[in-house]
C-alpha cells in the first residue's frame, strides 16, 4: 500500500493540532512517529485511519483521494495504547471478532485465528475470559485481533507503553518478526527514542504538530537536521553548548574552554556563533588519556539507572549531564576532569540547524 499526505493540517476551534505537513509512508516497513507527549502522533494517525478529518489536504492511498472516506471503508487496523477488549467474550472470539463481521467461513475463522495465536504466543489462552489475563496477555489479545485482519495497513499508538520493561521487549520483538515480511505497511508511534533505534524502518520525527524530519531511522539518528531534532531523538536528550569559531578547527565555548574538532575546516567565520551537540554517552570523566577537550566541571547530581550512573555537571553556567556505564558514586560539589572526543560532536549554527556531524567530519565533509 502506497499512502501519501499532501499538504494536511487540522483545526480545532482557534488551536492548531497539525500544522501543513506532506508525508509518504514507507510501503512494507515499519514507520515510527517519533515525538513528546502533544506532538501530534495520534491525531496524525487518527487523520490517516480516517476517524477525523483534516481541515485542508488529502489522503491518497495507491493515488486515489481517500480524504473523505470513513474509517470502516478503509482496509486497515489500529491498536490503542489502552487496549480493548470484549470482556465477555472469549480471547478465541475476540481475536475471530473482525473475521465473522467480515462473514468468512468457520474454517478459516479458526485457522487464521489460531494461526495468530500461536505467533503472538496466547495459544494456551484461547478458551479464558480477558479478565482472567494479565495486562501483557490482554495486550497481546488485542494486537491479534487487530493483525488478524491482515490489513495492508496497521497503525499502532504506543501499544506497549502500559507494559512492563520485560513484557516490552518480548512484545516488540515479536511484533518486528511479525512484519518482517514487508506485506504490511506499519505506522507506530512512540515517545521512546530506543523504542525507535530498536523497531528501525522508517523515522518521523515529530513536535508541537509539525514534522521536523524523516528519513531511515539509522540516518535521522546520525544526522539531526536540528537541535530540535536532536533533543527528540536522545534520551536523555543532547548536550547542548554555545560557543563561537576560533578557526576552522576550533570553538571557543562561552564558558570558557577550548574544543577541538575533527576532520577538514569547518566553514563558518571566525567569530561567528554556534552551538555544539554532544550525546551524553560520548562525554567521559576520565581525562587522564585525553590531551584534548578537557572540561573542568563541577558535579550537580548523580543518579544511578540500573546499570548506568547519569552524571550531571555545571561547566560554568551551563548544564552537561554525562551516561557513564557501571554503578559510581560521585559527590555533589566535587570537581571533575570530563573529556569529549572530538570525533563526536554535532556542529549546529546559531539558529540551531546542523552544519556538521560526526560522520560527516569523519569523512571529511564541511
Amino acid at each position: 500500500m502506497k499512502l501519501q499526505l499532501k499538504d494536511i493540517s487540522l483545526r480545532v476551534g482557534a488551536e492548531t493540532h497539525l500544522y501543513p505537513l506532506d508525508l509518504e509512508l514507507v510501503p512494507g516497513t515499519i514507520n515510527v512517529l517519533l515525538g513528546p507527549t502533544q506532538a501530534g502522533k495520534t491525531t496524525l494517525m487518527r487523520v490517516i485511519a480516517g476517524l477525523d478529518r483534516p481541515s485542508a489536504g488529502r489522503i491518497l492511498v495507491d493515488g486515489k483521494d481517500v480524504t473523505g472516506v470513513s474509517v470502516r471503508e478503509r482496509k486497515l487496523a489500529m491498536v490503542y495504547q489502552q487496549f480493548v477488549n470484549y470482556p465477555a467474550m472469549t480471547v478465541f472470539d475476540n481475536i475471530a471478532a473482525p473475521l465473522r463481521l467480515q462473514r468468512r467461513p468457520e474454517a478459516e475463522v479458526r485457522e487464521r485465528v489460531t494461526a495468530m495465536a500461536e505467533k503472538l504466543h496466547i495459544s494456551h489462552l484461547l478458551q479464558r475470559l480477558p479478565g482472567a489475563l494479565s495486562g501483557g496477555q490482554q495486550q497481546r489479545c488485542a494486537l491479534a485481533r487487530a493483525l488478524v485482519k491482515k490489513a495492508p495497513l496497521v497503525l499502532l499508538d504506543e501499544p506497549l507503553v502500559n507494559l512492563d520493561y520485560k513484557l516490552r521487549e518480548e512484545l516488540r520483538a515479536e511484533l518486528a518478526s511479525l512484519f518482517a515480511d514487508g506485506a504490511t505497511t506499519v505506522v507506530y508511534a512512540t515517545t521512546e527514542p530506543q523504542e525507535a533505534l530498536l523497531l528501525g524502518g522508517q523515522t518521523v520525527v515529530m513536535d508541537a504538530g509539525r514534522i521536523l524530519q524523516t528519513g531511515p531511522t539509522l540516518e535521522t539518528y546520525s544526522r539531526p537536521i536540528s537541535i530540535r531534532s536532536a533533543a527528540i531523538f536522545n534520551d536523555p536528550p543532547m548536550n547542548v553548548l554555545a560557543g563561537r569559531m576560533e578557526d576552522g578547527h576550533t570553538i571557543r565555548l562561552d564558558a570558557g574552554p577550548l574544543l577541538r574538532l575533527a576532520g577538514a575546516p569547518l566553514a563558518l567565520g571566525q567569530g561567528k556563533p554556534c552551538k555544539v551537540g554532544i550525546r551524553c554517552h560520548h562525554v567521559g570523566l576520565s581525562a587522564s588519556a585525553a590531551d584534548v577537550n578537557r572540561l573542568d566541571c563541577t558535579v550537580d547530581l548523580s543518579e544511578l539507572s540500573g546499570s548506568e550512573t547519569y552524571v550531571h555537571l555545571r561547566l560554568g553556567d551551563a548544564g552537561i549531564v554525562a551516561q557513564v556505564p557501571g554503578v559510581h558514586s560521585v559527590a555533589i560539589d566535587s570537581k571533575v576532569e570530563a573529556w569529549v572526543d572530538p570525533q563526536e560532536l554535532f556542529i549546529f549554527d546559531a539558529d540551531g540547524a546542523l552544519l556538521r556531524s560526526p560522520r560527516e567530519a569523519s569523512h571529511g565533509a564541511h
